[in-house]
C-alpha cells in the first residue's frame, strides 16, 4: 500500500526579496504576509489538511539546520527527518536526498514535494488536488495553476492530451516574454509550472539513475555515509559535492514520457519578488500597501514595508520602497524580478548587506549589532530559555556585558557567577568563557565589545553542544 510523505526543499535564499530575505536569513523564515507564521511554517501547517499523511522530511542547507527545527518546533507538526546538505545543488539531488530517506522509513511512498516559499490560503482546495494526485495511476504528477494574467516570472506547462481530470504533460515552457505569456494565458492549454508534484519515490530514483547517473552516484553514496547529529541528517560532504547541480524538470521531468499535470484553480503565489508581495496585501482604493510604520499622501500603486522606522511618501507611483535597518530598496513595481542584480553588485563590492543582517540568528538566540566602530563594537544578545553559548575565548577583543533582563550564568575560566538585571561582568582579551540562560523566560545584555579585531573568526572553540567549531 502506497504511503504519501510530504517533503518540503527549504535551502533557497530568495535574493528578489532583498533586503528583508537575505542569505543569512532568507525568505522562508520570515513572515512576508503578516500571517503570523513564516514561509516555512505555514508550508508545514498545510499537511494537516492532507488525509493520513506520514511525518514530513525537510531538506535544507547546513546553515539554516536550527532556524528549520525551532521554526518547525513552534508549528508543532510532526517532522521525522531534517536534512542537511552541505551546500546547494538545485532540486534533483535535493529530492534524491529525500527519496531515499522516505524509502529507508516507510513501505512504497509517494513524495508530495513543496518548496517553502508558496502562498496559498485555500488549504481546502489544495488538499483535494493532493488527494487526486496521490490518487493518480501516473508515476509522477505535476500541479499546474489555472493563470489568472499574463505573467512573466513563471514557466508554463502545455497540456497534451486529457487523461480525465489530468493532462498529459505536452512541454515545458520557459519564463516567456510578455507577447508570449499573452498567447499562453489567453489559450486554455497552458498552466504554470507551480514547482509543486507527486512522484513515486522509488521511480524517482530509477529514472534518476538512467538519466543523470551522476547525481544519482553521488546522492545515493552522501545519503549511505551521512551522518546524525542531534535531530538532523548530514550528508556526506565529499560525496555530494561531486553532485552535478541540475534542477529536476531538466534532470527528469522534460525527459519522462508518462507526465500528468492537474489543473489547479486554487489561490497560489510563489511570492518570488516584491510585486507579489503587493499583490497579497491588503490595498487602499488607489492599490497602495503598507507594512509596518508607513503614510503615503497623493500615490498609486505603492508598496512600502517599514521594517524598523516611519517611512513615508508623496506623489508616489507604481513603487516598491522596502526599508530594513541596515538597507533600503526603491525599485519600480515592474522591475522587482531583477533585485537579484542589486545583490549580485553588492556582492561584487564585498557589502556585507548582500548577505547579512544586523541580526544574526544563532542555535542558542541571536545578536544585533547597535554600533560599530574601528575599535569597538555593541551589540544586544538573546539567548533563548535553556541556551548556552559555546566555552570560547578571543585572541583580539575584550568583552563587557551588562544584563538587560533575565539571568545570566556567566562561566568566566575557572569561576560561575550569576547576574541578574543591571548586573555585569567583564571578560578580559584571553579569557575562556560561557554564557547560559539557565532561566524559562528570555536573557537579553548588551555586549561592548573593544580590540583590535572585532571579526566573528575571532572565536577559538574549546566545547560546544551544537557541534560547531
Amino acid at each position: 500500500m502506497k504511503t504519501l510523505v510530504p517533503v518540503l526543499l527549504a535551502g533557497g535564499s530568495g535574493t528578489r526579496l532583498w533586503p528583508t530575505s537575505r542569505t543569512s536569513y532568507p525568505k522562508q523564515f520570515v513572515d512576508l504576509t503578516h500571517s503570523g507564521d513564516s514561509f516555512l511554517q505555514s508550508s508545514l501547517k498545510r499537511s494537516r489538511v492532507i488525509p493520513d499523511a506520514r511525518p514530513w522530511i525537510i531538506v535544507t542547507g547546513e546553515k539554516y539546520r536550527f532556524l528549520v527545527a525551532q521554526q518547525a518546533e513552534e508549528t508543532g507538526v510532526a517532522v521525522d527527518s531534517i536534512l542537511l546538505e552541505p551546500s546547494g545543488h538545485n532540486t534533483a539531488p535535493a529530492i534524491a536526498l529525500a527519496a531515499l530517506e522516505a524509502l529507508s522509513l516507510h513501505n512504497s511512498p509517494k513524495l508530495l514535494i513543496q518548496t517553502a516559499d508558496h502562498h496559498i490560503t485555500d488549504v481546502g482546495s489544495f488538499g483535494k488536488v493532493i488527494a487526486q494526485a496521490f490518487q493518480s495511476t501516473a508515476p509522477f504528477v505535476l500541479f499546474g495553476i489555472k493563470p489568472t494574467h499574463p505573467e512573466t516570472g513563471y514557466g508554463y506547462i502545455e497540456c497534451g492530451e486529457p487523461m480525465g481530470n489530468e493532462f498529459l504533460v505536452s512541454a515545458f515552457k520557459e519564463k516567456p516574454d510578455l507577447e508570449t505569456a499573452s498567447k499562453f494565458f489567453n489559450s486554455p492549454n497552458y498552466l504554470w509550472n507551480s514547482g509543486m508534484f507527486v512522484l513515486d519515490a522509488q521511480t524517482y530514483l530509477e529514472t534518476l539513475e538512467k538519466f543523470e547517473p551522476a547525481i544519482y552516484a553521488a546522492c545515493y553514496k552522501a545519503y549511505l555515509n551521512a551522518s546524525s547529529d542531534l535531530d538532523f541528517k548530514r550528508m556526506d560532504c565529499d560525496a555530494f559535492e561531486t553532485s552535478p547541480s541540475v534542477s529536476i524538470d531538466c534532470a527528469v521531468m522534460e525527459r519522462f514520457e508518462n507526465l500528468h499535470v492537474i489543473p489547479y484553480e486554487g489561490d497560489w503565489s510563489d511570492v518570488g519578488a516584491w510585486e507579489a508581495v503587493a499583490s497579497l496585501a491588503t490595498q487602499d482604493q488607489s492599490g497602495n500597501a503598507i507594512q509596518g510604520d508607513g503614510l503615503l499622501i497623493d500615490s498609486k500603486n505603492t508598496l512600502i514595508r517599514a521594517e524598523s522606522r516611519l517611512v513615508t511618501g508623496l506623489g508616489l507611483e507604481n513603487l516598491v520602497v522596502i526599508e530594513t535597518h541596515d538597507a533600503v530598496l526603491v525599485a519600480n513595481a515592474k522591475q522587482t524580478q531583477n533585485v537579484k542584480e542589486i545583490v549580485q553588485k553588492l556582492k561584487s563590492k564585498r557589502r556585507r548587506e548582500a548577505d547579512e543582517h544586523l541580526k544574526i540568528y544563532r542555535p542558542w538566540g541571536s545578536y544585533e549589532t547597535l554600533v560599530l566602530s574601528d575599535r569597538f563594537q555593541v551589540k544586544q544578545i538573546v539567548v533563548n530559555p535553556g541556551a548556552s553559548l559555546s566555552l570560547q575565548m578571543h585572541r583580539y577583543r575584550a568583552e563587557h556585558w551588562v544584563v538587560v533582563s533575565g539571568t545570566a550564568e556567566v562561566q568566566l575560566d575557572d569561576t560561575i557567577q550569576i547576574l541578574s538585571e543591571d548586573q555585569s561582568v567583564y571578560i578580559p582579551i584571553g579569557s575562556k568563557h560561557r554564557l547560559t540562560n539557565p532561566k524559562k523566560l528570555p536573557l537579553k545584555l548588551i555586549e561592548v565589545q573593544s580590540g583590535s579585531y572585532l571579526g566573528e573568526d575571532d572565536i577559538v572553540r574549546f566545547e560546544d553542544c551544537y557541534g560547531r567549531r
